[in-house]
């Protein structure tokens, strides 16, 4: 019995159109959660989170731009929160383009400043979880991404 059979859905699309699939469910995803007020944007904010009430994390998106590949301390809080998210399985994706996630979040409402967006959390809004069809698509994504060992897949936004 393969997975395909055991979920009752078709092979994942292999290529270009199942990561440009995944990059309209995460910004669908992205701007739901913010509309219901699930989402959570900054490194320390989502550490803290993460700390209280890991059981509430849905999903993680991890995101950098080119100038940030060179910041260590950056890149060690990125090691500490995936190790997190695979001990609490949390399903966890990379974005390389911060300015796209700036475009969709846009600023922090409360101070109309950027926010940090190189960490960003969706949180189930109450007790009986969230069935969001985006969070679902991206569910399935990390879970074939796991199958051929990426344990954090990389997601293009669209344009």
């Amino acid at each position: 019995m393969t997975l395909e059979e055991i979920h009752g859905q078709q092979p994942a699309p292999v290529g270009h159109d199942w990561m440009q699939g995944a990059g309209t469910a995460l910004h669908e995803l992205l701007v739901s959660a913010q509309r219901r007020g699930c989402l959570t944007a900054g490194v320390y904010e989502s550490a803290k989170l993460m700390n209280v009430d890991p059981d509430n994390v849905a999903f993680c998106v991890l995101a950098t731009d080119q100038e940030d590949e060179g910041d260590i301390a950056l890149q060690i809080h990125f090691t500490l929160i995936q190790a997190f998210c695979c001990e609490n399985d949390i399903d966890i994706v990379r974005v390389n383009d911060v300015a796209k996630l700036a475009a969709i979040v846009g600023p922090s409402e409360e101070s109309g400043e950027p926010r940090d967006l190189h960490c960003i959390l969706i949180t189930n809004p109450n007790e009986e979880g969230w069935k969001d069809p985006a969070l679902e698509k991206l569910n399935f994504f990390c879970e074939e991404s796991r199958n051929v060992n990426d344990w954090v897949p990389t997601i293009t936004l669209p344009e």
